[in-house]
């Protein structure tokens, strides 16, 4: 059997699996160590074996716990809840205000903690509610909630970044700095959308009555923004000292970590539940991301050692002749497919061994292509039929918010994200400045 037949057999093992509901982890891992075994005898499970040492050698993982956790201490010690209530005095009397406000809460969660989850259960325990109370549409309300948890993967500390940087051995710091432009960006076309939305409709979101306007003061009004203020206080106390260089990234990680714990603490809501369901949460999830990270390294070392890559490659330039762009193009349409059907960590298991490796000889620049990559993944969140995103709305909302609202929600925002991919594809310095103007790169 040659070796593009028995990576072939691989894959749709792989895919097969999953469609039969076995975890991701346990179906990459499983056709990894058959594979290796076939192929190479006992000595073959070394190759895997090899590839999770260099894993566990890696120090920027430590950081991967510390922001969850600091994302979850955040949470359930509710400094969130402080953060949207400024953003709901501040903006609330804007037409579409309340939107904008949980876009803007969206990305101070997004910078302090990673994960699309934690944005995802911050905005429907305490932005749904409020918005549902205020007569916003549902569409709206779930359109917005879904399209702002999803920035937590793009904009820095995204966990999917610090993943990619793994598969593709490119520094993680370079890729967090690349991100920042391209998240903000992302954040600020969807508030665009709004505003101009509701312009055009202001029955889909109506602003606060007059009433409760005059009904809050000046002086509460910046109470409340100093209280808000706190997070704040937590990004720049992690961020400053790694910019300066007066701190590694797993450091910067601790300092992000502490620095919530003592605000929580400052607020006398750091107590033993909030302790123990944090840790909690952050054991389950870091446990998550490990196994399918070993799996994913295990089946690309005896992917590679197939030199199924190459042959990849050699057909996409050499049989087909096409030219790097359009084969750029055909990677990040069949991403949004992929999308459709698989989880972002899935996507890149599958698929890592041959595009990163092909966007490397096509003479891309990997960092930029990382970008690339991870917006692309937050197209895959909102996608039907299998949006991750999708299916944790669905279970965190009420009932009325039924699976054709959920689907239609997001159509809107995903058209918003692919414009911002397309941005960037035309535009490389949107995601290279920054690292270039901080780290000199």
């Amino acid at each position: 059997m040659d070796h593009n037949t028995i990576a072939l057999l691989m894959f749709s093992t792989m895919l097969l699996m999953m469609l039969t509901g076995q975890r991701v982890f346990g179906a990459i891992g499983f056709v990894a160590v058959v594979a290796a075994f076939a192929l190479w005898g006992p000595g073959g499970t070394q190759m895997g074996f090899g590839s999770v040492m260099k894993l566990m050698k890696w120090t920027p993982l430590l950081t991967l716990p510390m922001f969850v956790y600091m994302g979850y201490v955040m949470s359930e010690s509710r400094l969130a809840e402080d953060l949207y209530r400024m953003f709901h005095v501040w903006f609330g009397p804007l037409p579409g205000g309340l939107a904008i406000g949980t876009i803007l809460l969206m990305v101070m969660i997004s910078v302090m903690n990673g994960l699309s989850v934690a944005g995802m259960a911050i905005g429907a325990t305490i932005a749904l509610p409020e918005l549902l109370r205020r007569n916003y549409d549902k569409l709206m309300i779930s359109g917005v909630i879904q399209a702002g948890s999803s920035l937590g993967i793009l904009i820095p500390p995204s966990v999917v970044l610090v993943l990619f940087s793994l598969i593709a051995r490119q520094p993680v710091s370079e890729l967090w700095l690349a991100g920042a432009i391209p998240g903000l960006l992302m954040a600020t076309l969807f508030v665009a959308y709004i505003v101009i939305r509701c312009k055009l409709n202001p029955d889909l979101a109506p602003p606060m009555d007059a009433e409760e306007r005059a009904a809050i003061t000046m002086r509460e009004k910046l109470r409340l923004l100093r209280a808000g203020l706190m997070p704040v206080f937590i990004f720049v106390a992690m961020m400053v000292p790694f910019l300066k260089g007066w701190a590694s990234l797993t450091e910067a990680s601790v300092i992000g970590a502490l620095s919530a714990v003592l605000a929580a603490a400052v607020k006398r809501r750091f107590t033993w539940q909030v302790f123990k369901v944090s840790t909690e949460n952050t054991l389950k999830i870091t446990v998550m991301f490990m196994l399918i990270i070993t799996a994913a390294l295990s089946f690309g070392a005896v992917f590679d050692g197939l030199g199924a890559g190459r042959a990849i490659e050699d057909f996409f330039t050499e049989s087909l002749g096409l030219g790097p762009w359009q084969i750029l193009i055909l990677m990040q349409l069949s991403f949004l497919v992929m999308g459709m059907f698989l989880d972002d960590t899935a996507m890149l298991v599958i698929v890592a061994p041959v595009y990163v490796s092909l966007a490397r000889h096509l003479g891309f620049d990997m960092i930029w292509y990382g970008v690339l990559y991870t917006i692309t993944c937050q197209v895959a969140y909102l996608t039907p039929p299998f949006g991750y995103n999708l299916f944790l709305m669905k279970a965190m909302a009420p009932k009325e918010f039924t699976l054709p609202v959920i689907y239609a929600s997001v159509i809107p925002f995903v058209g918003v994200m692919v414009l911002t991919l397309i941005l960037v594809m035309i535009f490389p310095q949107l995601a290279l400045w920054l690292p270039h103007a901080v780290l000199g790169r």
